[in-house]
């Protein structure tokens, strides 16, 4: 069994309303054929909490009104650590980039198939260690540039 054509249209859709908000490392999968409560995942991570909270009000408003969906389960969203929005047909976690790494939800689902995604969605592979390696660089360096 594969995800159905609705699933994609809302992986889809979701995928770039992240993008759209800054996502990092956006992924999905297919995984329709060891799960039966949901068929697809959507992956995506923000490094600071504001983000994350932009990111998911952002996919809840896209879902909403440009295909009529709406979560029937919100978790997470005080903390804005990691927001789990459950629309039966796909799941959608946005994590702070921290909890991305640590829980490492694509280790658990890579033998599943990933999913085809917006060109914008693609784009955000690898934007995570970019920006870790930024943070590095800013921390090292005082005002000015100039090395600690």
């Amino acid at each position: 069994m594969t995800a159905t054509d609705r699933s994609i249209e809302l992986v889809n859709t979701a995928a770039q309303a992240a993008a759209d908000k800054l996502a990092h490392d956006i992924v999905a999968y297919d995984v329709s054929d060891v799960l039966s409560i949901t068929d697809a995942f959507l992956l995506a991570s923000a490094p600071n909490d504001r983000q994350v909270k932009s990111i998911v009000d952002e996919i809840e408003e896209r879902l909403s009104k440009e295909l009529g969906a709406k979560p029937v389960r919100r978790e997470g969203d005080r903390e804005a650590r990691w927001v789990l929005l459950d629309y039966v047909d796909i799941v959608v976690h946005v994590q702070h980039s921290e909890e991305r790494v640590f829980y490492a939800l694509e280790r658990l689902w890579k033998d599943c198939p990933e999913l085809d995604l917006p060109e914008d969605a693609k784009a955000t592979r690898g934007k995570a260690a970019e920006h870790a390696k930024l943070q590095e660089a800013e921390e090292a360096t005082g005002p000015g540039g100039e090395w600690r």
